[in-house]
Parts: structure tokens; sequence; C-alpha cells
């Protein structure tokens, strides 16, 4: 049975990833490194606070850096949008703009993956944008850093250049929970896009996903906790939460919260084409021998009544 709950990452090994025809290597030392330097920082703070009474490993913990290791794979991602993108237009994509990015982390992968790729990231939040500046440009190479923009604004009215891709992930676009605001924004991303400009969504669904139900996975120091605490079947209007756990029995309860509205993939893939898009395609994930997803995507035109899938969205202009 798959889990809706995103998988963990944060692995401590060097990687190289074949990008295009790129050999790119991605080291996550350089990130445990300084999430180490921030720890130690908040612990003086703490330690001071408490007057001097040792802080709950929960206390130390930064919810950004735990979402960044236990919701995101931009790696991944990172991959699947650069072989999506030469597949269908036959060249190389190199602006791509990530809207609701939070702290930037896609947008830093795809610039650190290739010297000619550049980013845009759209956020409205300032306090999440100034920390993807501090936590993950900053540490980028000066070369690196030229390629990447981040703009505090709203989705819906920012103004670029034209991108060759436009990623919208982690479900951030299921806010809209109205069809008309939906169905406008994606008539403005339509229009964000380049002529043969590609949008990158991603989607869940299954049973499970219409249920009050808590799901917990294992990573890399803490337990990350995917809390879907109301689901409206009329409506599909659902409240979802995430908390993380921590081996000296200390928690992180609502570090993040989201009031979205569970889209299918029948309504995803009409709007997108009342917005103007020519063809949608549907790229669902496979699963292992234990019925877990593989991390694996191909394209399909019918999926499975699995208890909880994911899926990925191409729009094609």
């Amino acid at each position: 049975m798959r889990s809706i709950a995103p998988a963990c990452i944060g692995a401590t090994d060097d990687r190289t990833r074949i990008i295009g025809d790129h050999f790119v290597h991605f080291d996550p030392m350089t990130t445990a490194t300084k999430r180490k330097n921030a720890m130690s920082k908040r612990q003086d703070k703490i330690l001071k606070a408490r007057g001097g009474k040792k802080p709950k490993m929960a206390d130390l913990a930064d919810r950004h850096d735990l979402y960044q290791r236990s919701v995101q794979s931009v790696d991944d991602e990172v991959v699947f949008i650069d072989e999506r993108f030469r597949e269908l237009r036959g060249r190389d994509l190199v602006l791509l703009r990530e809207d609701f990015c939070g702290t930037a982390q896609m947008a830093c992968a795809w610039v650190n993956a290739s010297d000619t790729h550049q980013a845009i990231g759209v956020d409205i939040d300032p306090e999440v944008l100034d920390w993807g500046r501090s936590h993950n440009i900053a540490p980028m190479a000066d070369g690196a850093r030229s390629r990447i923009r981040l703009i505090q604004d709203d989705v819906f009215t920012v103004q670029s250049e034209p991108v060759d891709a436009v990623v919208a992930m982690n479900f951030s676009y299921w806010l809209f929970q109205k069809r008309s605001k939906l169905l406008a924004y994606f008539k403005s991303l339509r229009t964000a896009l380049a002529d043969d400009g590609l949008l990158f969504l991603d989607a869940y669904g299954g049973y499970e996903a219409h249920q009050v139900i808590e799901e917990e996975r294992e990573c890399d120091g803490f337990t990350y906790i995917w809390d879907q605490d109301q689901f409206d079947p009329v409506t599909h209007e659902m409240h979802c939460l995430i908390h993380f756990e921590f081996p000296d029995g200390s928690k992180m309860r609502n570090a993040f919260t989201y009031v979205w509205r569970l889209w299918s993939l029948p309504e995803l893939k009409d709007i997108l084409l009342e917005a103007g898009f020519k063809d949608v395609q549907i790229w669902w994930e496979g699963a292992d021998e234990e019925g877990d997803g593989n991390g694996e995507f191909e394209l399909v035109e019918r999926g499975e009544p699995d208890a909880g899938w994911i899926a990925y969205l191409i729009g094609v202009k």
C-alpha cells in the first residue's frame, strides 16, 4: 500500500547525477556542516534563555531545515524535469521558475545542476525567502548565486521574463480552492511560459486521501508526521499538519499547517486544458514489491486504485 506522506531524504553520502550531458556532483555535507553550526548557535541562545537548563531537541531544531530533509527530494525532481523537457521539446531547459518556492531549495538545485541553468523563485512570505537566502543561496558558488533570483510577490501578479518551465510542487497550488481561482492561476502560468514552455505540477490521491489519518516516517535524527486532520467530502477542503518528534521525546507540533482542496486528476486536467494548454501528461509513480512508491514515474492514460498515489502533471503550452 503506497504512502501519501512524502518520503524522507537527507542522505549523508556524496552523490553524482547525470543531468543531460553533464555529470553533477551534489555534496550534502556542505548542508550538514551549516546545519550543525546553526544548531550550535541556537543552543547557546536557548541555554541563556533557560538559565543554563539543557534545551530539548525540538527547541534546537529548525523547522525549515526539517522540512527540506523530510519532504523535498529536489535532486530527483531536477532529473525528472530536465529529462521530460528534453524529450518533449528537443532542447535544454535553461530558465526555470519555482512558484511557492519557500526556501528555494528546488530553484537552487536546478541552478547547481549546470553552469547554464537559471532560476527564479517566487513566494509571498518574506521570512521563508530570507531563510532560503541565508541557508541555501549564500553557500552557493559566486557564479551560481548570480543565476538565481528570489522575488517576494503573489504568484498571480509577479512579472518576469518568459520562462522555459514553471514548477509548483508539494501540492502548493491546492490552496486555490475555487475552480475559477485555479483556472485564473493556470492561465497566468501559460502566459508566463515561453512559446514552447512546460508546466510541472504534482498531485496525490487515493482513498486514504479522503480520511482523517496520520502517517509517520523515520528520518535522519527525527520522525516526520503527516497529519490529515480534517476532510470535508462535500467541498474536498482538507486541513493538513506536519509535526516532528525527536529521540529525546520532545515534539514540534504544527510546524506547518495547510488548508487545501483535494483536487482530482480529471479536474486538474480539464482546468489546464480550459486554461489553454494543448496537452496534459500524467506521470504515475510505480510501486516496489511491497506496494510502496518506488520513485520511478511513467507516462500513463490510466492509474491504479491505490490507497495512496503520487503523480506528476505536465502542461504542454
